[in-house]
């Protein structure tokens, strides 16, 4: 069924990955046997790493550029709920055919919530793409990683590719569900939080981030930003909640964070990244994460919590609204969108 580089003799369906790579020589050869074996095979490949690919260029990724393309993950996986949404795209634009995806959504220099949150991704890709015709491999340095990411991955993955051989991993037996730790309580808010219980408006939910936005400096359009996605969420609450919302933002020298509580449930694993139709509903979670540096979600019969994270400094925040005007309709479309939030509008679902 497979050999070297983890192909797929019969071109079937997902194939997941991961690959524990000791040192920047192996992960390159590693890489580059998996894309040549699947370009043989008429495979396109996205390879998706932290940086801008320049570690992989020269040699035999120069003769097969054309059908190779590379992203930075620092930027397309971030925040690693945008990833599922453009491995989508990817498969959307090479219909009929079984491609190949490299993602490394961990790395060092990872914080540990975006671990959670990238180890919570790595489990959904077996949901998400369950039935696409998808070969997924997923780098990790266990060198330089912490002994928890790696076993998050031997968690997340059916298979691992050591020495060039596809295997399967031992002792892995739901690899779509999230693992236990990845749905522990968030750690609470600081005392210093500011916080409001909102129910019926909006305007004040808007009002405290743009205003604790600016003591913290955080860029004007940055901050218009996480106004649209914190007022997105605290809409579903006014729309689908039985309960007031509970809004709590405070910052440190990095970020700024809002997090917002209600009673609702949000039942859909992958709410958030499916990339809908712009006449359809359901656009809200992806909004919020298109827009965000991080999203943390935790949701059960208790209520759901959702934390966004915004850094001071930004990295292509461009290019990131730009790709959420072009999905979702133009940036002031978006925004009347969100300004016209009220419980007598129609809002994103969570269930969506």
């Amino acid at each position: 069924m497979s050999g070297q580089g983890g192909e797929a003799a019969d071109g079937g369906g997902l194939r997941h990955l991961a690959l524990f790579y000791r040192d920047q020589a192996e992960w390159r050869a590693r890489i580059l046997d998996f894309t040549t074996a699947g370009l043989a095979c008429g495979e396109p490949t996205l390879i998706a790493v932290p940086g801008d690919g320049a570690r992989l260029r020269g040699g035999r990724l120069t003769a097969i550029s054309e059908s190779v393309h590379l992203r930075d993950m620092a930027d397309m996986g971030g925040n690693p709920a945008r990833i599922i949404p453009e491995v989508r795209a990817f498969i959307d634009k090479h219909p009929g055919q079984h491609v190949r995806f490299v993602g490394e959504p961990i790395w060092p220099g990872r914080s540990p919530a975006e671990i959670c949150e990238a180890t919570r991704h790595e489990a959904l890709l077996n949901l998400a793409f369950a039935l696409a015709h998808i070969t997924i491999l997923c780098p990790y340095d266990s060198a330089r990683l912490a002994p928890s990411a790696i076993a998050g991955a031997r968690h997340t993955h059916p298979e691992l590719l050591g020495d060039g051989q596809p295997a399967a991993m031992a002792g892995n037996g739901a690899p779509w569900q999230v693992p236990p730790e990845c749905d522990r309580p968030l750690p609470p808010p600081p005392a210093s939080a500011e916080v409001l219980r909102y129910s019926t408006d909006l305007g004040p939910v808007r009002r405290l981030v743009e205003s604790h936005a600016g003591r913290a400096r955080l860029a004007e359009e940055r901050a218009a930003d996480l106004v649209l996605a914190t007022s997105e969420i605290a809409a579903n609450t006014l729309c689908h909640a039985r309960s007031d919302g509970l809004l709590q933002v405070w910052h440190d020298e990095q970020e700024i964070l809002c997090q917002l509580h209600d009673s609702g449930w949000i039942t859909d694993p992958l709410a958030g990244r499916v990339r809908r139709s712009p006449e359809s509903r359901g656009h809200g979670l992806f909004l919020v994460n298109q827009l965000c540096d991080l999203v943390e979600l935790r949701t059960g019969r208790e209520g759901t919590t959702v934390r966004l994270h915004m850094r001071l400094a930004a990295r292509n925040h461009r290019g990131r609204v730009t790709a959420v005007c072009l999905s979702l309709g133009s940036r002031a479309e978006v925004g009347q969108l969100t300004r016209e939030r009220s419980p007598r509008w129609p809002s994103s679902c969570w269930s969506c």
